[in-house]
């Protein structure tokens, strides 16, 4: 097995790929590849990149009408997850920016597997930044995630197995970045959990529902198990954990 990491929009990706080894020619031009993709998301979708699209729109240099087409069909993608989620995933900030990293990160984690893919690599796992993708099986047994407790540096939690129908897994946390989940004026005041942990069939569900939970409570963790296939570990504020009958089966032991 070959490991791989970079630097990308503002963290870090891991990328292992099983049956190779680290010099592998093939390998190491698919995960050139890979990062490309991450830098081009970056190069466009950042607010941190005075030159990016999103940028200029959040400046008013450009309007999103005028935007590019790419820009355009990801905030449309973003505002049906604003539906999907009853309004507890938003692609506009309080003070009114557009800011899409809640579903970007996601779209360029999906993107970049799909190059691996391309490349003729089927066993991988690609991680960036604790949100987790994964393609068929290590050289032995399955490919296995750990969940980090939020009350304690370094431990771990849980851990899930995955099969192809669970290959996604993201988290969102207050524990890393600080309360950076934007809520509704309605319910500014839940703060029902401090880390959430969701497990789907893409990276994208995954990551846009973790963030919904995190910013809805428990009435958006009901929503999401009813509108997707999702197995969601919770954290309280008081450190109680709350997993549905999916994730309890995906455990692993």
């Amino acid at each position: 097995m070959s490991a791989h990491t970079f630097a990308t929009m503002g963290t870090m990706v891991s990328i292992r790929l099983a049956h190779t080894e680290p010099d592998d020619a093939r390998a190491l031009a698919a995960v050139a590849n890979a990062r490309a993709v991450f830098d081009e998301f970056n190069a466009r979708f950042s607010l941190y990149r005075d030159d990016s699209e999103l940028s200029q729109i959040a400046r008013g240099d450009l309007t999103l009408p005028a935007a590019s087409s790419a820009m355009r069909e990801a905030y449309a993608r973003a505002i049906d997850w604003r539906t999907r989620t009853n309004g507890d995933f938003t692609p506009h900030r309080p003070d009114g920016v557009l800011d899409l990293n809640g579903t970007i990160k996601a779209e360029a984690i999906a993107a970049a597997a799909q190059v691996l893919h391309d490349h003729g690599f089927d066993d991988f796992t690609l991680n960036c930044g604790g949100d987790v993708v994964v393609s068929g099986a290590p050289e032995t047994g399955t490919w296995i995630t750990g969940i980090v407790d939020p009350g304690v540096n370094n431990t771990v939690l849980s851990a899930v197995s995955h099969t192809p129908e669970w290959c996604a897994v993201a988290t969102s946390s207050v524990t890393e970045r600080g309360e950076h989940i934007w809520s509704r004026p309605e319910t500014a005041a839940d703060t029902t959990f401090k880390q959430v942990t969701v497990v789907a069939g893409d990276i994208v569900t995954a990551d846009v529902w973790a963030t919904a939970i995190m910013a809805g409570g428990q009435r958006a963790l009901d929503l999401a198990v009813m509108t997707d296939r999702l197995a969601v570990l919770a954290v309280t504020r008081d450190g109680a954990l709350v997993g549905n009958e999916d994730f309890r089966a995906l455990v692993a032991r």
